[in-house]
Protein backbone atom coordinates (compact mmCIF):
# COMPACT_ATOMS: atom_id res chain seq x y z
CA UNK A 1 0.00 0.00 0.00
CA UNK A 2 3.16 2.91 1.00
CA UNK A 3 4.26 1.53 -2.42
CA UNK A 4 1.00 2.36 -4.53
CA UNK A 5 0.40 5.40 -2.43
CA UNK A 6 4.63 6.39 -3.35
CA UNK A 7 4.13 5.85 -7.16
CA UNK A 8 0.88 7.78 -7.15
CA UNK A 9 2.14 11.12 -5.30
CA UNK A 10 5.06 11.05 -7.74
CA UNK A 11 2.58 11.01 -10.80
CA UNK A 12 0.88 13.84 -9.08
CA UNK A 13 3.73 15.72 -8.65
CA UNK A 14 4.23 15.38 -12.17
CA UNK A 15 1.42 17.06 -13.08
CA UNK A 16 2.21 20.33 -11.73
CA UNK A 17 5.86 19.58 -12.63
CA UNK A 18 7.69 22.67 -14.41
CA UNK A 19 8.84 20.46 -17.26
CA UNK A 20 5.32 19.28 -17.33
CA UNK A 21 4.76 23.32 -17.68
CA UNK A 22 7.59 23.75 -20.10
CA UNK A 23 6.48 21.18 -22.64
CA UNK A 24 2.81 22.71 -22.78
CA UNK A 25 4.36 26.14 -23.26
CA UNK A 26 6.68 24.46 -26.25
CA UNK A 27 3.31 22.83 -28.00
CA UNK A 28 1.24 25.74 -27.45
CA UNK A 29 4.13 27.26 -29.97
CA UNK A 30 3.75 24.10 -32.00
CA UNK A 31 0.15 24.53 -32.75
CA UNK A 32 0.35 27.98 -33.63
CA UNK A 33 2.84 26.31 -36.42
CA UNK A 34 0.97 23.33 -37.35
CA UNK A 35 -2.26 23.58 -35.58
CA UNK A 36 -3.69 26.46 -36.70
CA UNK A 37 -1.33 27.48 -39.67
CA UNK A 38 -0.21 24.00 -41.41
CA UNK A 39 3.43 24.15 -41.08
CA UNK A 40 5.29 20.81 -40.69
CA UNK A 41 7.59 21.98 -37.95
CA UNK A 42 9.56 19.22 -36.78
CA UNK A 43 12.60 21.48 -34.89
CA UNK A 44 10.71 22.95 -32.01
CA UNK A 45 13.49 21.69 -30.07
CA UNK A 46 15.84 24.41 -31.39
CA UNK A 47 13.91 27.10 -30.46
CA UNK A 48 13.54 25.80 -26.94
CA UNK A 49 17.37 25.65 -26.69
CA UNK A 50 18.34 29.05 -28.08
CA UNK A 51 15.37 30.50 -25.75
CA UNK A 52 17.61 28.60 -22.81
CA UNK A 53 21.14 29.87 -24.27
CA UNK A 54 19.82 33.35 -24.92
CA UNK A 55 18.50 33.44 -21.34
CA UNK A 56 21.52 31.75 -19.61
CA UNK A 57 24.55 33.83 -21.23
CA UNK A 58 22.46 37.05 -20.92
CA UNK A 59 21.88 36.46 -17.43
CA UNK A 60 25.54 35.17 -16.63
CA UNK A 61 26.55 38.28 -18.04
CA UNK A 62 24.79 40.74 -15.72
CA UNK A 63 21.11 41.20 -17.12
CA UNK A 64 18.57 41.29 -14.96
CA UNK A 65 16.00 38.42 -15.10
CA UNK A 66 13.32 40.28 -17.75
CA UNK A 67 16.08 41.72 -19.72
CA UNK A 68 17.21 38.18 -20.36
CA UNK A 69 13.57 36.58 -21.38
CA UNK A 70 13.85 39.81 -23.75
CA UNK A 71 17.06 38.41 -24.72
CA UNK A 72 15.86 34.87 -25.27
CA UNK A 73 12.06 35.94 -26.99
CA UNK A 74 14.90 38.04 -29.57
CA UNK A 75 16.78 34.77 -30.46
CA UNK A 76 13.66 33.00 -30.91
CA UNK A 77 12.49 35.68 -33.35
CA UNK A 78 15.86 35.75 -35.26
CA UNK A 79 15.74 31.93 -35.32
CA UNK A 80 12.15 32.09 -37.23
CA UNK A 81 13.31 34.67 -39.75
CA UNK A 82 16.50 32.94 -40.60
CA UNK A 83 14.62 29.89 -40.79
CA UNK A 84 11.34 31.09 -42.25
CA UNK A 85 12.89 33.78 -45.04
CA UNK A 86 14.20 31.09 -47.36
CA UNK A 87 12.17 27.59 -46.35
CA UNK A 88 8.48 29.23 -45.93
CA UNK A 89 7.89 28.39 -49.57
CA UNK A 90 8.47 24.89 -49.13
CA UNK A 91 5.70 22.56 -47.86
CA UNK A 92 5.20 19.64 -45.68
CA UNK A 93 7.94 16.70 -45.71
CA UNK A 94 10.00 19.09 -46.97
CA UNK A 95 9.66 21.85 -44.57
CA UNK A 96 9.92 18.79 -41.92
CA UNK A 97 13.03 18.39 -43.36
CA UNK A 98 14.49 21.48 -43.04
CA UNK A 99 13.21 22.17 -39.54
CA UNK A 100 14.83 19.71 -37.89
CA UNK A 101 18.05 19.96 -39.61
CA UNK A 102 18.01 23.63 -38.44
CA UNK A 103 17.09 22.39 -34.77
CA UNK A 104 19.91 19.67 -35.37
CA UNK A 105 22.53 22.47 -36.06
CA UNK A 106 21.56 24.28 -33.20
CA UNK A 107 22.35 21.49 -31.06
CA UNK A 108 25.71 20.69 -32.24
CA UNK A 109 26.93 23.89 -32.68
CA UNK A 110 25.71 24.05 -28.44
CA UNK A 111 27.95 21.33 -27.88
CA UNK A 112 30.81 22.22 -29.93
CA UNK A 113 34.27 23.65 -28.58
CA UNK A 114 33.86 26.87 -30.93
CA UNK A 115 31.80 28.46 -28.56
CA UNK A 116 32.46 27.08 -25.33
CA UNK A 117 33.30 29.92 -23.53
CA UNK A 118 29.19 30.85 -24.03
CA UNK A 119 27.49 28.07 -24.18
CA UNK A 120 29.55 25.37 -21.95
CA UNK A 121 30.22 23.03 -24.79
CA UNK A 122 28.57 19.24 -24.48
CA UNK A 123 28.49 20.13 -20.40
CA UNK A 124 26.03 23.02 -21.07
CA UNK A 125 25.61 25.90 -18.26
CA UNK A 126 25.02 24.92 -15.22
CA UNK A 127 22.12 26.12 -13.39
CA UNK A 128 23.83 28.14 -10.42
CA UNK A 129 24.69 30.39 -13.21
CA UNK A 130 21.86 31.82 -13.93
CA UNK A 131 19.31 31.01 -11.22
CA UNK A 132 20.18 33.98 -8.78
CA UNK A 133 17.79 36.83 -10.68
CA UNK A 134 14.83 34.03 -11.40
CA UNK A 135 14.99 33.42 -7.73
CA UNK A 136 15.70 36.42 -6.40
CA UNK A 137 12.18 37.62 -7.78
CA UNK A 138 10.28 35.02 -5.01
CA UNK A 139 7.98 36.70 -3.08
CA UNK A 140 7.72 33.44 -1.15
CA UNK A 141 9.13 32.98 2.74
CA UNK A 142 12.04 31.24 3.53
CA UNK A 143 11.29 27.34 4.07
CA UNK A 144 9.55 24.06 2.90
CA UNK A 145 5.80 24.06 2.28
CA UNK A 146 3.39 20.94 2.10
CA UNK A 147 0.06 20.83 0.25
CA UNK A 148 -1.43 17.90 0.48
CA UNK A 149 1.00 14.78 -0.18
CA UNK A 150 3.58 17.23 -2.04
CA UNK A 151 6.19 19.05 -0.45
CA UNK A 152 8.72 21.50 -1.56
CA UNK A 153 10.95 23.96 -0.88
CA UNK A 154 9.19 27.48 -1.24
CA UNK A 155 12.49 29.20 -2.73
CA UNK A 156 15.02 27.37 -5.43
CA UNK A 157 15.65 25.11 -8.30
CA UNK A 158 12.57 22.65 -7.44
CA UNK A 159 10.52 24.57 -5.59
CA UNK A 160 6.63 25.84 -5.53
CA UNK A 161 8.06 29.55 -6.95
CA UNK A 162 9.48 27.61 -10.34
CA UNK A 163 5.85 25.99 -10.40
CA UNK A 164 3.57 28.69 -9.89
CA UNK A 165 6.05 30.54 -12.19
CA UNK A 166 6.43 28.23 -14.68
CA UNK A 167 2.25 27.46 -14.72
CA UNK A 168 1.28 31.19 -14.40
CA UNK A 169 3.32 31.31 -17.96
CA UNK A 170 1.10 28.77 -18.99
CA UNK A 171 -1.80 30.59 -18.59
CA UNK A 172 -0.58 33.95 -19.88
CA UNK A 173 0.10 32.36 -22.51
CA UNK A 174 -3.22 30.57 -23.37
CA UNK A 175 -4.59 33.68 -22.68
CA UNK A 176 -2.84 35.20 -25.75
CA UNK A 177 -3.16 32.59 -27.97
CA UNK A 178 -6.48 32.44 -27.04
CA UNK A 179 -7.53 36.03 -28.27
CA UNK A 180 -4.99 35.62 -31.43
CA UNK A 181 -6.70 32.93 -32.83
CA UNK A 182 -10.43 34.05 -32.35
CA UNK A 183 -9.28 36.96 -34.05
CA UNK A 184 -9.21 37.84 -38.00
CA UNK A 185 -5.66 37.42 -37.99
CA UNK A 186 -6.31 33.28 -36.14
CA UNK A 187 -8.97 32.73 -39.45
CA UNK A 188 -6.84 33.68 -41.91
CA UNK A 189 -4.13 30.80 -40.48
CA UNK A 190 -6.80 28.61 -40.64
CA UNK A 191 -7.60 29.43 -43.98
CA UNK A 192 -3.93 29.00 -45.24
CA UNK A 193 -4.32 25.77 -43.29
CA UNK A 194 -6.92 24.48 -45.83
CA UNK A 195 -5.75 25.94 -48.96
CA UNK A 196 -3.49 28.75 -48.91
CA UNK A 197 -3.91 29.23 -52.81
CA UNK A 198 -7.74 30.41 -51.83
CA UNK A 199 -6.52 32.83 -49.50
CA UNK A 200 -4.10 33.90 -51.73
CA UNK A 201 -7.12 34.25 -53.95
CA UNK A 202 -8.81 36.88 -51.43
CA UNK A 203 -5.41 38.91 -51.57
CA UNK A 204 -3.89 37.94 -48.12
CA UNK A 205 -0.23 37.83 -48.18
CA UNK A 206 0.06 34.05 -47.30
CA UNK A 207 4.05 34.64 -47.00
CA UNK A 208 3.93 37.30 -44.76
CA UNK A 209 1.00 35.27 -42.34
CA UNK A 210 3.59 32.10 -42.49
CA UNK A 211 6.00 34.11 -40.60
CA UNK A 212 3.98 35.99 -38.19
CA UNK A 213 3.25 32.31 -37.43
CA UNK A 214 6.54 31.09 -37.12
CA UNK A 215 7.63 33.61 -35.46
CA UNK A 216 5.22 33.64 -32.58
CA UNK A 217 5.31 29.93 -32.18
CA UNK A 218 9.32 29.74 -32.01
CA UNK A 219 8.68 33.01 -29.58
CA UNK A 220 6.50 30.84 -27.48
CA UNK A 221 8.60 27.66 -28.20
CA UNK A 222 11.81 30.03 -26.66
CA UNK A 223 9.61 31.15 -23.81
CA UNK A 224 9.49 26.97 -23.01
CA UNK A 225 13.01 26.35 -23.32
CA UNK A 226 13.37 29.03 -20.50
CA UNK A 227 10.88 27.70 -18.14
CA UNK A 228 12.30 24.23 -19.50
CA UNK A 229 16.01 25.19 -17.84
CA UNK A 230 15.04 26.87 -14.62
CA UNK A 231 14.79 23.86 -12.30
CA UNK A 232 17.28 22.18 -14.55
CA UNK A 233 20.39 23.30 -16.75
CA UNK A 234 20.98 24.04 -19.85
CA UNK A 235 22.58 21.10 -21.89
CA UNK A 236 22.23 21.10 -25.38
CA UNK A 237 21.47 16.73 -25.55
CA UNK A 238 19.03 17.71 -23.25
CA UNK A 239 17.10 19.25 -26.14
CA UNK A 240 17.21 17.61 -29.07
CA UNK A 241 15.31 15.19 -31.12
CA UNK A 242 13.47 13.28 -28.02
CA UNK A 243 12.32 17.15 -27.05
CA UNK A 244 10.51 17.55 -30.27
CA UNK A 245 9.33 14.02 -30.38
CA UNK A 246 7.73 14.74 -26.76
CA UNK A 247 6.39 18.18 -27.88
CA UNK A 248 4.66 16.33 -31.05
CA UNK A 249 3.30 13.64 -29.15
CA UNK A 250 1.73 16.17 -26.01
CA UNK A 251 0.27 18.67 -29.07
CA UNK A 252 -0.89 15.62 -30.72
CA UNK A 253 -2.34 13.73 -27.38
CA UNK A 254 -4.27 17.09 -26.53
CA UNK A 255 -5.70 18.22 -29.80
CA UNK A 256 -4.08 20.11 -32.37
CA UNK A 257 -5.76 23.60 -32.75
CA UNK A 258 -7.54 23.72 -29.99
CA UNK A 259 -6.50 26.36 -26.85
CA UNK A 260 -6.60 23.61 -24.52
CA UNK A 261 -5.60 20.60 -26.06
CA UNK A 262 -1.70 21.48 -26.09
CA UNK A 263 -1.79 21.94 -22.04
CA UNK A 264 -4.47 18.78 -21.50
CA UNK A 265 -1.81 16.44 -23.43
CA UNK A 266 1.40 17.38 -21.60
CA UNK A 267 -0.36 16.62 -18.43
CA UNK A 268 -1.38 13.22 -19.45
CA UNK A 269 1.00 12.56 -20.85
CA UNK A 270 3.71 12.92 -18.40
CA UNK A 271 0.94 12.02 -15.38
CA UNK A 272 1.03 8.60 -17.83
CA UNK A 273 5.11 8.60 -18.59
CA UNK A 274 5.96 8.87 -14.70
CA UNK A 275 3.39 6.60 -13.65
CA UNK A 276 4.52 3.57 -16.28
CA UNK A 277 8.21 4.35 -15.63
CA UNK A 278 7.57 4.31 -11.78
CA UNK A 279 5.11 1.50 -12.11
CA UNK A 280 7.90 -0.49 -13.61
CA UNK A 281 10.73 0.12 -11.23
CA UNK A 282 8.30 -1.25 -8.60
CA UNK A 283 7.67 -3.99 -10.19
CA UNK A 284 11.28 -5.54 -11.02
CA UNK A 285 12.14 -4.33 -7.31
CA UNK A 286 9.68 -6.47 -5.94
CA UNK A 287 8.98 -9.27 -8.22
CA UNK A 288 11.65 -11.65 -10.28
CA UNK A 289 11.20 -9.57 -13.25
CA UNK A 290 14.33 -7.27 -11.94
CA UNK A 291 15.84 -10.71 -13.49
CA UNK A 292 15.10 -9.82 -17.22
CA UNK A 293 14.37 -6.13 -16.34
CA UNK A 294 17.09 -3.21 -15.59
CA UNK A 295 16.65 0.54 -14.84
CA UNK A 296 18.09 1.30 -18.23
CA UNK A 297 15.94 -1.34 -19.58
CA UNK A 298 12.77 0.91 -18.30
CA UNK A 299 13.92 3.75 -20.01
CA UNK A 300 13.62 2.14 -23.23
CA UNK A 301 10.65 0.52 -22.97
CA UNK A 302 9.13 4.04 -21.90
CA UNK A 303 10.78 5.61 -25.25
CA UNK A 304 9.01 2.51 -27.21
CA UNK A 305 5.54 2.65 -25.72
CA UNK A 306 5.94 6.80 -26.71
CA UNK A 307 6.33 6.05 -30.27
CA UNK A 308 3.86 3.31 -30.46
CA UNK A 309 1.21 5.28 -28.66
CA UNK A 310 2.24 8.33 -31.34
CA UNK A 311 1.68 6.12 -34.06
CA UNK A 312 -1.56 5.12 -32.55
CA UNK A 313 -2.70 8.58 -32.41
CA UNK A 314 -1.74 9.42 -35.65
CA UNK A 315 -3.91 6.22 -36.93
CA UNK A 316 -6.79 6.21 -34.91
CA UNK A 317 -7.45 9.63 -33.67
CA UNK A 318 -5.52 12.30 -35.21
CA UNK A 319 -7.87 15.35 -33.85
CA UNK A 320 -6.52 13.99 -29.99
CA UNK A 321 -8.60 14.16 -26.81
CA UNK A 322 -10.19 17.95 -27.66
CA UNK A 323 -9.46 18.02 -31.30
CA UNK A 324 -12.11 18.42 -34.15
CA UNK A 325 -11.54 15.30 -36.83
CA UNK A 326 -14.34 17.85 -39.72
CA UNK A 327 -11.80 20.99 -38.89
CA UNK A 328 -8.45 19.19 -38.45
CA UNK A 329 -6.69 16.13 -40.56
CA UNK A 330 -3.19 14.79 -41.75
CA UNK A 331 -4.12 16.56 -44.94
CA UNK A 332 -1.04 19.10 -44.92
CA UNK A 333 0.48 19.39 -48.53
Amino acid sequence: MDEFLRILTQTLAELIAPTTAAYAIAAIGLNLHFGYTGLLNMGQAGFMLLGAYGFGIATIAGAPFFVALLVAVAAGTLFALILGIPTLQLRGDYLAIVTISAAEIIRWVGRSTWLQEWTGGASGLQGRDFKTTFHALSPLPEGRTAIGPLEYINTGSDSWWTRIFAWGVVALILLFVWLITRSPWGRVLKGIREDEDAVRALGKNVYSYKMQALILGGVIGAIGGVVYALPLAIAPDAMGRTMTFFTWTVLLLGGAATVFGPVLGSMIFFAAYMLMRTGMRSLTANTGLGEFITTTNVEQIGGMLVGITLMLLVIFRPQGILGNKKELAFNVR
